[in-house]
């Protein structure tokens, strides 16, 4: 059976507050672990008026706390954003509270806009050594060497799961080349999907971690009882992501009846092509577009995003998507 996992930006909606949000955080992740989700995943962004997990790892705390088989952790930390042995205490401390159940996704874009990135690793011309510093993650996580001056603690020994993030072949080549797992951003950005998703297979090389290619498909998640309640529940993220792509970002819009009088038809398109790694709709309509995603891509694992204005409506759309994962 395909697994299946949730990534949540611990939406602020409007109306709402970054309390409110959090607390709705920590009750998805109780509900999602007795639906069977493997994986509870937040995600790193500053300067969102619309997302509280910043502070990513405090978070992921937050939710271990509050549940006890789920597996929790980053989809992902932006690790150009941090010094890798502060990952690696932070993620070491996590893991160590929480034995066995705390991931580290890596993401290689800053998960903002420029002028916040600045505000958060001050010089901005330094040469990409996100290669690099994945590896010195990884080693940090690791057993050590004996003459090794500089560790991890907590940390060292955790040998916390490393995930390779990312929206395009860049992320595919270096997990393939690192023998790690690789999630693709497919939830916004499915243009290089298919093309990532050949170079990470055909490339894999094993490693100490994994012996053959584990990929996570990202998918949006829009499922309800009807299918006009689908199609009213996405019109909630349709407006985010267009003013997100206009410069405006802020709270999660609530929803509305018809989305063309809000939009016009060319941001439609441009949004509906960025989202259109979806399911939505009735429980039997997310099971065909489910299937239908599966034997397109055999992705090892399905993480769902499900950006939805009501809390109780998130649920239930949540709470289908566990029922079709098990049903096929």
């Amino acid at each position: 059976m395909t697994a299946y996992s949730i990534l949540d930006l611990s939406p602020i909606v409007e109306g709402g507050t970054p309390a409110q949000s959090l607390s709705n955080t920590l009750d998805l992740a109780q509900h999602a672990e007795r639906w069977g989700y493997r994986r509870f995943w937040l995600a790193e962004h500053h300067n969102m008026p619309g997302i509280a997990s910043a502070a990513t790892s405090v978070v992921i705390g937050y939710v271990a706390a509050g549940t006890t088989t789920i597996r929790v952790g980053s989809g992902g930390v932006m690790l150009p954003n941090h010094a890798p042995l502060i990952i690696a205490e932070q993620f070491g401390t996590l893991a160590t509270l929480y034995p066995d159940r705390i991931d580290l996704g890596l993401g290689r874009a800053p998960g903002t806009d420029m002028k916040t990135a600045r505000a958060l690793r001050r010089g901005m011309d330094k040469a990409d050594t996100f290669p690099q510093d994945v590896a010195e993650l990884i080693d940090y996580l690791g057993d050590g060497a004996d003459d090794q001056r500089v560790r991890a603690i907590p940390g060292q020994g955790t040998k916390v799961p490393v995930f390779i993030l990312g929206s395009s072949l860049y992320g595919a080549q270096l997990a393939a080349a690192y023998g790690l797992p690789y999630a693709f951003a497919s939830h916004f950005a499915p243009a290089a999907l298919e093309q990532a998703v050949a170079i990470y297979r055909h490339r894999f090389e094993p490693s100490e971690t994994l012996d053959a290619p584990y990929f996570m498909l990202a998918v949006n998640v829009f499922a309800a009882d009807d299918a006009e309640q689908g199609d009213y529940l996405k019109t909630s993220m349709q407006q985010g992501f267009a003013r997100l792509r206009m410069g405006q970002p802020g709270p999660l819009p609530r929803p509305v009846e018809n989305i063309g009088d809000h939009l016009d038809p060319a941001t439609i398109a441009m949004v509906d092509q960025a989202l259109s790694c979806a399911v939505m709709g009735t429980p039997d309509n997310v099971a065909m577009e489910v299937s239908q995603l599966i034997a397109r891509y055999s992705p090892e694992e399905i993480i769902f995003n499900g950006p939805i204005h009501d809390h109780a409506a998130r649920l239930r759309s949540f709470e289908i998507a566990a029922e079709v994962m098990q049903s096929i």
